[in-house]
């Protein structure tokens, strides 16, 4: 029998086996020393400093020469950039928590208590937060979100986690910002304390006087001059004397010839003896000054007037004063002004003025700082009315203001037509009786007494009424938004009409700040009166 030769390999295997014997002692000591110098970091990884900390499931570093304050602080805001961090480090919280990643939760909880609790501070204290104060919180809390991004949680989780609340958030400024508008809404509706002290204080100064001090001294010729038509008239209708009284200042201090100026305020029965005071003891330059009542307009009566017959029906009372009775018609569409015959006189402007052949429209809300003899001479091409057109934006356009899926409407206006503002306007009052304006707004108010072709406002009947007969006008000639919006300081320094159109109307508390130097400048404060009823 052969011998089977000798088998060189079976000692080597036998050698390689017991080198990687010798060798596995030592790794396993090694091994046991790492495991004991990770146990030792992580019992004293509390005691490390934030930006130092790394967290379960990552091996995260802050990579060397990156600064993440900068990286983050990336907003002219620092309130509004410490709340943002908030809300995103609430939706990592929820995540870490699912994770298990408890230690990194809880770091995320401390740090976002500490924040409100710092913006919190500084609420309470009106001052805002210091530069120290707002960088290093704004960093504490930018490390932990970029480490919240290197610990790569599962996307699908983190969509619906980020998805739930964005969600949130939106509902939350949803639900503030109605309340806003309900709590605004019941402030520009409110009469402030100042104007009412101011009333009632001229009307004791009228009834102190003598009889023959209570009439107002008229400059000669003064009927003639209301029937005029070389002259240059202006119409205001309003219940607020200051308001008015700064219309009529600011228009006559800015006149080329304000001896030329004629200005016919209609105001109602409860406003109209404090008025014919105050203008009577404060002359507004060479100007001349007409003051009515409307309840001496007689012919003004709901066999007439639409509105007035609308708001005698048991229905409209309901829709205006308890909102159907379900809360589903918005404060805003109760407002009583929309209720007062002053807010609807400018359709009836002509029978207000039978002798006038042109006229500008004035709001009470509203300065004049440019000389406006020029809207005189200005040619509307055979329209009725010169306007500034509102429709840079979509939103201002027809569609906004009217309901587009009645057959009235839809059948006859064009949806993106340019919607135009009222506030300062320019009427050719022949033209207006020729084309009959007047019966085309009685038409359309009449077709709305159930409230479905629109529902807000004076403006969308006047849209209707003036359709194809307003002549667009320079935009420089009335500037819109101070009384709810940030305006252009180039349009403002331009505009020859500022309008304080929105709630926050410049003689109240909700006033907007930046504005209403503009209209201070034409009250006097030092009067003794408003001195009695105004902190100034």
């Amino acid at each position: 029998m052969r011998r089977r030769a000798f088998d060189f390999r079976r000692p080597a295997r036998r050698r390689w086996v017991l080198e990687c014997r010798v060798l596995m002692v030592p790794c396993l000591l090694g091994l046991l020393v790492l495991l004991l110098l990770i146990t030792s970091r992580d019992r004293d990884l509390r005691s490390v400093p934030l930006a130092a900390k790394t967290y379960l499931n990552s091996a995260i570093s802050i990579p060397q020469g990156l600064n993440i304050t900068d990286e983050m602080l990336n907003a002219n805001s620092v309130t509004r950039q410490l709340v943002d961090q908030i809300s995103l480090a609430k939706a990592y919280l929820v995540i870490a928590k699912e994770s298990n990643n408890l230690q990194f939760a809880g770091d995320l909880r401390t740090q976002i208590q500490n924040t409100q609790a710092l913006l919190s501070t500084a609420a309470t204290r009106r001052y805002p937060l210091s530069t120290e104060e707002s960088e290093t919180a704004i960093h504490n809390m930018a490390v932990l979100l970029y480490q919240a991004q290197q610990l790569r949680y599962d996307t699908a989780t983190s969509l619906m986690k980020m998805k739930g609340q964005v969600q949130s958030l939106e509902d939350k400024s949803k639900a503030e910002a109605e309340k806003s508008i309900k709590f605004g809404q019941i402030a520009a509706e409110e009469l402030p304390k100042a104007l009412y002290c101011f009333g009632m204080r001229l009307i004791m100064d009228w009834f102190k006087r003598p009889n023959p001090e209570r009439r107002i001294s008229y400059a000669p010729h003064y009927l003639e001059k209301l029937r005029d038509n070389n002259l240059q008239h202006f119409c205001i209708f309003s219940d607020n004397i200051l308001a008015v009284s700064v219309v009529i200042n600011s228009t006559t201090a800015n006149a080329k010839h304000p001896h030329q100026l004629v200005f016919h305020l209609v105001t109602d029965e409860v406003n109209y003896i404090s008025m014919r005071a105050w203008f009577s003891m404060n002359s507004m330059g060479e100007a001349t000054i007409e003051i009515q009542k409307v309840e001496d307009f007689s012919w003004l009566n709901a066999s007439y007037v639409p509105v007035l017959k609308q708001l005698q029906d048991a229905n409209t009372q309901n829709f205006y004063f308890s909102g159907n009775k379900d809360n589903k018609t918005p404060i805003k569409f109760r407002n009583p002004k929309y209720l007062s015959m002053l807010n609807h006189l400018r359709f009836y402007i002509p029978e207000l003025f039978p002798a006038l052949y042109k006229i500008v429209f004035l709001d009470d809300d509203v300065i004049v700082q440019k000389d406006l003899s020029d809207l005189f001479s200005i040619d509307l091409n055979g329209n009725v009315m010169g306007a500034v057109e509102t429709c840079m934006e979509t939103f201002h356009r027809f569609h906004k203001y009217l309901n587009f899926s009645h057959p009235l409407i839809r059948d006859h206006f064009d949806p993106d037509a340019c919607g135009w503002a009222f506030g300062m306007n320019v009427i050719d009052l022949t033209e207006w009786r020729r084309r009959n304006v007047t019966g085309i707004y009685h038409y359309w108010q009449e077709r709305n007494a159930d409230h479905t072709l629109w529902k807000l406002g004076t403006l969308p009947p006047g849209l209707l009424s003036f359709y194809g007969l307003v002549q667009r006008l320079d935009p420089k000639w009335h500037v819109l938004g101070l009384g709810y919006t940030n305006v252009d300081p180039s349009l403002i320094s331009e505009g020859a009409v500022l309008h304080y159109n929105g709630n926050m109307k410049p003689w109240l508390k909700i006033g907007m700040e930046k504005y209403r130097g503009l209209w201070d400048i034409y009250v006097d404060y030092s009067h003794p009166l408003l001195q009695q009823c105004f902190v100034h």
